[in-house]
């Protein structure tokens, strides 16, 4: 078994290059993987390995000045779901494409037991799930608003148009896969004139580590090989369908069509109908990748990584956490 940390810390680092070079090297050193991304506003990241190497990892990160007591955020899986190290510097960890904003500044942190008790106890709250829209597609809180928006940038533009719609006098809950995300979009909901703004401490990972997914309908989308991973055990049913079957599923796969490269929800029915595509148009296309449905919705895909690794690489730059 190993196991899979999705972390982020904000502080400040004088040189990004020269601190990505050195965090690179020791990375390599102790043979971890995963993505990992470095700015003047501090660390994001996931990588996996062993037990004993993400051990030794989380104890070199936090014992460098400014990093002490980073949130680590805990999952398994049967395999590093990751092919390589990707380590390197952007401008924001998060992007918002926004300056000026400051994570400091945001909202209280509710902690998973908090969080679930308020659901339970008050009805009287907003609840918005920070993530793309292909995100909480296949998982998300039961009543939580769930904008149509492709990437984080764009959740600016969203909250301009739901300004009017949404009470400010109301409690505000936030959530996102790991808190990032709900660092800066709380800091906008503020400068916005919400007052009572929250967000999930942890985000959905150590919401299913604490509090086992209750109030949590379907699955977590991740940024690696995994796609998805469980966050209710007693709530495994997918609540997305396949636009192939229509029936339930929550498999994301990329058109086979190269000149498509769709990301769709496609069950492996569909996907042995349809070879991969999205339509027929698609499948129809002299641009089309093989498709080997053996091997297609296996671990460690051989096919054409139906997930393709540049879409990954693109959505976590944009979006992770």
């Amino acid at each position: 078994m190993y196991e899979v940390i999705l972390y982020y810390k904000f502080t400040p680092i004088e040189d990004p290059d020269a601190f990505c070079e050195e965090h690179k090297q020791f990375c390599r050193e102790i043979d971890i993987k995963g993505r990992i991304y470095i700015s003047d506003e501090g660390i994001n990241g996931t990588v996996g390995g062993t037990p004993e190497k993400v051990a030794a990892y989380k104890k070199q990160l936090s014992a460098l000045p400014g990093f002490e007591g980073i949130d680590f955020k805990t999952s398994s899986s049967d395999y590093v779901p990751f092919a390589r190290l990707k380590c390197k510097t952007r401008d924001e960890l998060v992007a918002l494409h926004m300056n000026g904003v400051n994570p400091g500044d945001g909202g209280r942190y509710l902690e998973p037991h908090e969080w679930r008790e308020l659901m339970e106890s008050d009805d009287d709250y907003v609840l918005i799930d920070v993530r793309n829209d292909y995100e909480s597609k296949i998982g998300h809180f039961e009543g939580a608003i769930t904008p149509e928006v492709n990437n984080f940038y764009d959740f600016p533009d969203w909250l301009e148009q739901a300004e009017e719609q949404i009470d400010k006098d109301k409690k505000v809950l936030m959530y996102c896969t790991g808190g990032i995300r709900c660092e800066k979009f709380s800091v906008l909901m503020k400068e916005k004139g919400w007052h009572d703004v929250n967000q999930l401490h942890g985000g959905i990972q150590r919401y299913a580590e604490e509090e086992g997914g209750k109030h949590y309908k379907g699955k977590c989308f991740v940024f690696d090989d995994r796609l998805v991973v469980p966050v209710n055990e007693d709530d495994m049913e997918p609540i997305a369908r396949c636009e192939i079957t229509g029936k339930p599923a929550d498999t994301y796969i990329n058109c086979a069509n190269m000149e498509c490269n769709k990301l769709f929800v496609c069950s492996e029915e569909g996907a042995r109908q349809m070879e991969g595509c999205c339509s027929e148009a698609c499948r129809r296309s002299e641009f089309k990748r093989p498709f080997d449905p053996e091997n297609a919705f296996r671990p460690f895909r051989k096919w054409y990584n139906y997930f393709d690794e540049e879409f990954k690489e693109r959505e976590m730059e944009k979006n992770s956490g």
